[in-house]
């Protein structure tokens, strides 16, 4: 718990800092480097993240335990090996009326168009959205294999504007709106999409395909499945059901069906694999929301492989280099 909430804190990538103009459409806003700011080099970044956590922390030996797991999770060698290889951008776009901020990362100097993933973001609101630190443990390695990623921050998070996003409900429009983004992005192949999310984002990865035709597979890490059962689960997850879920109260069980994929599996195309991973320790969302999943993807024959991680937490951290194999082995032979 205590790495997933550094992970959350390693800073907003600037939409202060110059232009970086990968994407070419009306929608697109204030486009900026990812690179920039005190991401520019790692030496601010690592001071800032020390600063940071000298205002937080109660004592030295706090701040010095918070740095060594900065410096063991984010090496300069990593740092320097991503900024030389891969372009990073962050934007803003426009969703019924709503600025939503996004961003997009692919590899520097590809002779040919790169195929694309949608990654969809766990958490809600501000917790969860995609900081550097993140993209830099979750999506920068994914990229280095031949992936352009483009990804939703959802509507409300990072703003000033008191606007929630619904968990699975009008937000999804912010993921579905990246598709359109797709072929104004260059170098990015818009014929071969696939999308997937980590915890609540499985839950948008499914809501999203409803809509699109063009995802030819997708994947899910630590995905709930079945919202209402997982309250069975974890009860307090229902604090966040009634602040974003609209009619909640009015309407419990129709809306927490809506947003679960293990109500409609016979909705779902056989032409779409699914990747299931899962740890078995998670405590988040249990993995029987994956394990019971597939059970019902063998009964209507929908294509699917599902890995399940022995003792793993829910952000995989014990197995991240396998996880990330399983995915870039999964769309590259899917997309």
């Amino acid at each position: 718990m205590e790495r997933y909430i550094l992970l959350a804190s390693l800073l907003l990538p600037s939409f202060l800092a110059s232009a970086s103009n990968l994407l070419d459409h009306e929608l697109v806003k204030n486009e900026r480097s990812c690179f920039s700011w005190v991401f520019s080099d790692y030496g601010s970044w690592r001071n800032q993240m020390k600063k940071k956590y000298e205002k937080s922390a109660k004592s030295e030996e706090t701040v010095d335990k918070k740095l060594a797991w900065f410096d063991s999770m984010f090496t300069q060698e990593k740092y320097d090996l991503y900024k030389s290889s891969l372009d990073c951008s962050t934007f803003e776009y426009e969703v019924d009326s709503h600025m939503v901020k996004g961003y997009v990362i692919k590899p520097k100097g590809a002779d040919k168009k790169l195929p694309v993933l949608v990654y969809n973001r766990g958490g809600n609101g501000n917790f969860g959205g995609v900081v550097f630190g993140s993209m830099m443990h979750n999506l920068f390695p994914i990229a280095q294999e031949g992936f352009v990623i483009v990804g939703s921050q959802y509507r409300g998070t990072h703003t000033k504007f008191d606007t929630l996003d619904e968990f699975g409900g009008e937000d999804v429009k912010d993921v579905t709106a990246l598709l359109d983004l797709i072929p104004s992005i260059s170098g990015a192949d818009s014929n071969r999409v696939g999308m997937y999310g980590a915890s609540r984002g499985g839950m948008q990865t499914h809501l999203a395909l409803k809509h699109s035709n063009n995802i030819k597979a997708i994947a899910t890490i630590a995905g709930n499945t079945d919202l209402a059962k997982g309250l069975t689960y974890r009860p307090e997850m229902e604090k966040v059901y009634k602040k974003r879920i609209p009619n909640y109260l009015e309407n419990k069980q129709q809306e927490l069906d809506r947003r679960s994929v293990l109500k409609w599996v016979d909705e779902l195309s056989p032409n779409v694999p699914i990747l299931l991973l899962h740890g078995t320790a998670d405590k988040r969302v249990s993995v029987k929301h994956s394990e019971d999943f597939a059970s019902e993807l063998v009964k209507y024959n929908i294509p699917h492989k599902l890995v399940l991680y022995p003792n793993d937490n829910h952000g995989l951290f014990k197995n991240k280099e396998a996880v990330n194999n399983e995915l870039v082995s999964w769309f590259g032979k899917h997309l």
